[in-house]
């Protein structure tokens, strides 16, 4: 069981009525992937100014792009 010093929860923003719903929790500086592609096969990360995409594919492998 973690230590409540090593998990934190990230609110999710984006538009989807799911999405606004939850929070990921963050567990030894780790997010499980499952957790963010709940309602979607993509997506966005900003960046210093930048966008990332990143994309579950068929396989069920992850790809992020610039």
């Amino acid at each position: 069981m973690p230590k409540k010093s090593d998990s934190a929860q990230v609110p999710i923003n984006e538009g989807t009525a799911a999405a606004k719903a939850r929070s990921i929790d963050i567990i030894n500086n780790r997010i499980e992937s499952r957790n963010l592609f709940v309602a979607t096969k993509e997506i966005t990360i900003g960046h210093e100014g930048e966008v990332y995409r990143l994309r579950l594919t068929a396989l069920n492998k992850l790809i992020l792009t610039k």
